[in-house]
């Protein structure tokens, strides 16, 4: 039933770590009038998250300066982006994408899709703490008064973290199966609350029994119903959880390609996904990138980026799969 893929990052904890060497060498490449990007990329892509806390630590120490801001002010671009990005923990990175989703002008839904619709319980719980510490902000207050209408509602649900964990109920999936066909259906308010309950609150386990009976019942795939039945974002969001409830490096890989091709390269979105992933399942998501698109992920990224934007993300998206 669940893929048999080990969870594989891309980013391995560097063996020999040395910070104090580390952010020495980092020191070095951010003085002087040309910045060394190359060494920047060389270590902050080939150590781990909680590695690279430490030679910010131990920079802080040597310098008594702060790591992320001398990398904001020396780089520029998506590059700076990519190098800064690096340096948040998880559950940081998520509080400053959302921050950030969320404050600009205009709201990047997406974001907020991609990011509530894929994190556990955990994360969620985890995300929610960094980003009242780093923004003095609540994000559900955040997220009600940035948003609206079903989409703003079924967001309210995942950003509570309240996933049933590994629980089934096998004579339960056919009645959720049979809210859910109700719901495309006939599309009331009350069963677009139903469905959304449902999509946020069952465990990943439950769920597929629940897509299981659903195309017993309706003789159709839950994602194509749902593309017929809703629009807009309310749609895109309920996709996306029933995507990661199949498969989550095939629904990442999927957004990975429409980034990369649909959206002319939409920076942020490619940047965010191989970040927050790079240590969870990116090796998975390359695996799936190549099987459904034919290209590797590598090969697409070198044919839309450049510079040293382009070889710090090929260096977190790690070799081709052709290596293998």
């Amino acid at each position: 039933m669940f893929s048999a893929d080990y969870v594989q990052g891309t980013i391995l904890p560097a063996p020999n770590f040395n910070p104090v060497m580390d952010a020495q060498m980092i020191g070095g490449a951010l003085q002087g009038f040309d910045c060394n990007k190359d060494m920047l990329i060389d270590i902050l892509t080939q150590r781990c998250n909680a590695q690279r806390i430490m030679i910010a630590e131990a920079y802080q120490g040597m310098y008594s300066k702060n790591l992320i801001e001398d990398l904001k002010e020396n780089l520029s671009g998506h590059f700076k982006e990519v190098m800064v990005g690096l340096m948040y923990p998880p559950p940081s990175f998520d509080a400053h994408e959302l921050w950030h989703a969320m404050k600009g002008a205009g709201t990047d839904e997406n974001c907020l899709i991609d990011i509530l619709a894929s994190r556990t319980n955990g994360e969620i719980f985890q995300m929610k703490e960094a980003y009242y510490l780093q923004y003095n902000s609540d994000l559900q207050q955040d997220i009600c008064s940035e948003t609206s209408g079903h989409f703003r509602d079924t967001l309210m649900n995942l950003v509570q973290g309240t996933r049933e964990e590994g629980y089934t109920n096998p004579p339960m999936a056919a009645q959720d199966a049979m809210v859910l066909w109700e719901a495309c259906q006939q599309k009331t308010g009350e069963h677009k609350t139903m469905l959304q309950m449902i999509l946020c609150n069952k465990s990943y386990q439950q769920l597929w029994m629940v897509f299981q009976e659903f195309q017993n019942i309706s003789g159709q795939d839950i994602v194509d119903a749902i593309n017929e039945c809703y629009d807009g974002y309310f749609r895109e969001l309920l996709v996306a959880i029933v995507l990661c409830v199949r498969d989550k490096p095939s629904y990442f890989a999927y957004r990975l390609y429409s980034a990369i091709h649909d959206l002319g390269f939409h920076n942020k979105t490619i940047i965010r996904i191989l970040i927050a992933r790079s240590e969870i399942d990116l090796m998975n998501i390359r695996r799936r990138y190549k099987e459904r698109y034919g290209k590797s992920l590598f090969h697409d990224i070198k044919n839309f980026a450049s510079g040293h934007y382009e070889k710090a993300l090929l260096a977190i998206c790690a070799g081709d799969v052709e290596d293998y």
